[in-house]
Parts: structure tokens; sequence; C-alpha cells
């Protein structure tokens, strides 16, 4: 109970201090040695958004975050409403000492916002897979370390999100990636063990907010740390799927790797890599020379592609 009451005692100070001295709070702390930041780029196709012209600047830093002392800002996610673009993403509150969702808005795409969080926990929060379905939209953020894989739905959206049902009971997925094919709900989740091998399960389900199996070839990677993690939003064009997976090995987050899903039903599953490459790699920019490891590629009305990535320099 002591060791308790010290932490919530000092996450308190840490607290008063911000609200009292933002700036010489900001410059106190010390960032992660993966200060990501966030940037958008855009192109005519998926493989083009790899040379976007528009990469070269962040459009979100930790620095813009004014509502708690951020030691980063991550696995960002996109979606569209009203004629306007919202921005989901993992902000580290240094008060907390964990993860909590944040939220950016734009009007074209490239101008970004910084709002406010929007959802915390008592536990670690992470990669805010936001979607639509139905008129409604949902939010499927990392909780590993808290009750299972959970879903969200916003109430009052953007700012109001509420746990609707718990999809997956057992804690220690990670990066659960969700999407719609052929009438059927399809999740990737990872798994990670101490000392063991990463796996990547996949699951399925009638209905989104039914009962989840899991598909009979699951894991369908195992032991592969340059592929077995989501790095972001599954693809859905034109009856092919792709998905993005960040490479955890020699350091982690500092790939992205893109695959194509060749076969999918449930009872069978294969993918292939598109490039022998990275998709996304460490570039030449002040904010990513030394890794970037997610990715969440829309594509427009016009046909074209937008994208939202992340990224990290060396320290």
């Amino acid at each position: 109970m002591g060791k308790v009451l010290r932490r919530y005692i000092k996450q308190g100070l840490k607290s008063m201090i911000w609200k009292i001295a933002p700036v010489p709070a900001l410059w106190k702390h010390r960032p992660v040695t993966q200060n990501y930041s966030i940037a958008v780029c855009r192109g005519d196709s998926v493989l083009s958004l790899r040379n976007s012209p528009f990469l070269s600047t962040p459009v979100i830093t930790r620095l813009d975050v004014n509502d708690v002392p951020a030691n980063l800002v991550a696995d960002p996610f996109i979606c569209r409403y009203n004629n306007r673009w919202y921005m989901f993403f993992e902000v580290y509150n240094n008060i907390s000492s964990k993860g909590e969702i944040g939220l950016a808005e734009s009007e074209d795409g490239f101008s970004w916002q910084y709002r406010q969080i929007v959802l915390r926990e008592p536990f670690h929060l992470s990669y805010p897979y936001v979607f639509e379905w139905d008129q409604q939209f949902y939010m499927i953020p990392e909780g590993g370390r808290g009750s299972g894989v959970t879903l969200y739905q916003a109430m009052e959206f953007p700012l109001g999100w509420r746990p609707v049902r718990v999809l997956l009971e057992q804690k220690g997925f990670f990066d659960s990636s969700i999407f719609h094919y052929q009438e059927r709900w399809w999740l990737f989740s990872a798994t990670r063990h101490d000392g063991g091998q990463p796996a990547l399960h996949l699951f399925h389900a009638d209905d989104l907010l039914g009962d989840w199996e899991e598909h009979p070839m699951s894991p369908v990677v195992n032991g592969d740390p340059h592929i077995t993690r989501p790095g972001g939003r599954v693809i859905v064009d034109d009856g092919r799927l792709y998905r993005f997976a960040q490479d955890s090995y020699p350091i982690y987050g500092s790939k992205v790797h893109l695959l194509e899903i060749t076969r999918l039903t449930t009872s069978e599953y294969a993918e292939e890599r598109v490039l022998d490459e990275p998709y996304f790699e460490a570039g030449e920019f002040f904010w990513n020379n030394n890794g970037m490891h997610h990715v969440d590629a829309r594509r427009l009305d016009d046909g074209t592609w937008i994208a939202c990535v992340d990224g990290f320099p060396v320290r």
C-alpha cells in the first residue's frame, strides 16, 4: 500500500508542476529513446506513398501536446467525418508513465491541430485502430496489459468513447488490427512472451459484436520478428488485401514491411511480401533518420492515397 501511495503522490506532484509551469516541465523531462513523431504522405497508389514529398516535416510532435507532458506521439490512425479529418494516436504521458489516446484535427489532411487526450485507462493504451461501421465509429486500442482486446464505441464522436465489448478475453495481445472482408470480420493480434517467439494470431466472426473464433492455421506467422507484429491498418482495395508489419529486429520499430494476403478463408491463410526491401525505414529527415514503424493508408474518392506514418530520430 505504501508503494502505491508513493506512486500517486509522485504523479500528483508532477501534475501540479505541469499545471503551474508547463514549459519548464517540458524542458526538464527527458524524451524516451524512440522519440516518435507523426507525418503525413500522399501518392497515386499504395506503393507511391513511399516517395511522398510531404514526408520532410512531421505534422504532430510531442511538443504539440499541451494538456499533458508528452514523451512521444505514435501509432496514428485517421478517419474522415463531415468533411473533416480526425487523427487518433498514442501520447505517452510523462506523469502517469503510460500511453493515452490523443486527438488532432485537420481540414485538408495535411495541416493538423492537436486537440486533447480523449481516452485514458488505468493501464497503458496505444495503437488506437479507429474504423467506421454502420454509421458508427469504433476503436480497438492496444491494452495488452489491461482487459484483453476491447472494442470501444464513440458515443459522442470524436471525444466520448466507452468500452462496449471485450472481443478477446485473454491478456497479452498487441496491436490488434480489424477489417471486414467477404461478409466476415477478421482480426489480427500479436503476442510476445519473455524469452519466447513472437506470433501473429488470426480470429474471425460473422458479426462485430458476436463470438470470435481463432483461425485453424493461427498463429499464421510464428517466430519471425521482421513481419509478425501489425504495423497499421489492413487495406482492402479492389478485392486485394494488404497488411503492414513492423520490424522488431534488431531494433524495435525500425522498419515497416508490406505484405499481400493472397488467401483468406475460414480454413486457409497465405501471404507474401510485396517488396524485397522494407516499405518504410530510416529516412533522410531529422525526425525519422533512425526508423519508422507504422502506416495508416486510406484511399480517397479521387483514387489517390493519403497515409499517416510515424518515425523516430537518432538520439
